[in-house]
């Protein structure tokens, strides 16, 4: 009898370990719908030997043909930012600040951070290994956003490859049904009839049906590019830009149509929100996408917008992009001699519990 009860209590717990930890991944794999962009281009002097991002240019405007040296910002109190982090002028590079952003990421409800990626070798691909250890400890994933910094579609694939061939393997690279998911940011710089030679099924450089398979997500920007996306075989696109009316596909009232046009198409739709937009310390020319925080609520609307559209996934434009101020990191009070940095009232976390709130909200909408 004392053989027999042993043996059903050890079946119980059995059952009960499978059952909790089938129900954690199944939650967990649910977070991986809203997925959040992350830049690790940030480093100061104590670990990175000089400043990086945070002493950033001030841009003359993209319509002036010539680069005029409008001058830039020194770092520390002085940064290239509308708002001030709390976590003052870290390094993307220090493995106690990765820690710290991924704890806070996880509180978020957020279950894939997409890394900002310029390639082999360059300073966001350094601790890229670091992102991925850290974020499986927290049981998130880490995605790719790759930067415009390759010229062909062939210098693409080589740097695809080298992604595939040197982080694929790991638990938290992220994979939708079993394959990568990558965003390609200013996809339109490359004509669609060179994009189809890599992402069509008889493209002369095929990637489907290789190693180097995955799903491949454009950036819609204008309305007319649904013939880009028409024709160049991208599995969907993405609209990033945080601030609502900037362009067609950052507009929230055209996301019906770009909701319809993914759906006609079979191609991923995912619509991309952001707590606000400000960046006139580099940008001092941008007043007019000016987006004000208004305490939660601009955030609130833009994700009511893109949850109304149904889509698979929702993009949540920024973690840490500072010199934009799209960021949920926390921010404080700070004043840099007669500027006073933008902050969030009395709470730094507001929009770490904001995201939360808002990704709880979508998700239960997808059940």
């Amino acid at each position: 009898m004392a053989i027999m009860n042993y043996f059903k209590k050890a079946l119980l717990v059995i059952t009960l370990t499978f059952f909790f930890s089938e129900n954690f991944a199944q939650k967990n794999t649910f977070r991986e719908k809203v997925q959040i962009f992350y830049y690790g281009w940030y480093g100061n002097p104590e670990t990175d030997g000089s400043y990086h991002h945070w002493n950033h240019d001030i841009l003359p405007h993209w319509s002036n043909p010539k680069w005029n040296n409008l001058g830039n910002y020194k770092g520390g109190n002085d940064i290239g930012a509308n708002f001030y982090p709390a976590l003052g002028n870290y390094s993307s590079n220090d493995p106690k600040i990765i820690e710290k952003h991924m704890k806070m990421i996880k509180e978020s409800g957020v279950g894939v951070v997409v890394i900002s990626w310029l390639g082999k070798d360059s300073y966001t691909d350094k601790s890229t290994l670091k992102y991925l250890d850290i974020a499986d400890r927290f049981n998130l994933k880490i995605a790719f956003h790759i930067e415009p910094f390759y010229k062909t579609v062939s210098e693409f694939k080589d740097q695809i490859s080298y992604l595939v061939k040197t982080y694929s393997s790991h638990h938290a690279f992220y994979k939708k049904d079993g394959k990568p998911l990558y965003y390609v940011y200013d996809s339109y710089k490359i004509s669609p009839q060179e994009w189809a030679k890599l992402l069509s099924k008889k493209g002369e450089s095929t990637v489907r049906n290789t190693e180097l398979d995955a799903f491949y997500i454009g950036l819609w920007v204008e309305k007319d590019d649904s013939r880009f996306f028409g024709e160049s075989g991208f599995d969907g696109f993405y609209t990033y830009f945080a601030s609502d009316g900037f362009v067609f596909g950052s507009t929230t009232s055209n996301w019906e149509y770009l909701s319809q046009y993914a759906k006609e198409h079979h191609l991923i739709f995912i619509p991309c929100v952001g707590p606000g937009y400000s960046d006139t310390r580099i940008r001092p020319w941008n007043e007019a996408n000016f987006k004000s925080r208004d305490n939660g609520k601009y955030y609130e609307n833009m994700f009511d917008a893109a949850i109304n559209v149904n889509p698979d996934f929702i993009g949540i434009t920024s973690f840490n992009e500072w010199h934009e101020g799209t960021q949920i990191e926390p921010a404080i009070p700070k004043k840099a001699g007669n500027f006073t940095y933008e902050d969030y009232g009395k709470d730094s976390m507001l929009y770490i519990k904001e995201t939360k709130k808002l990704t709880d909200k979508f998700l239960k909408s997808k059940q």
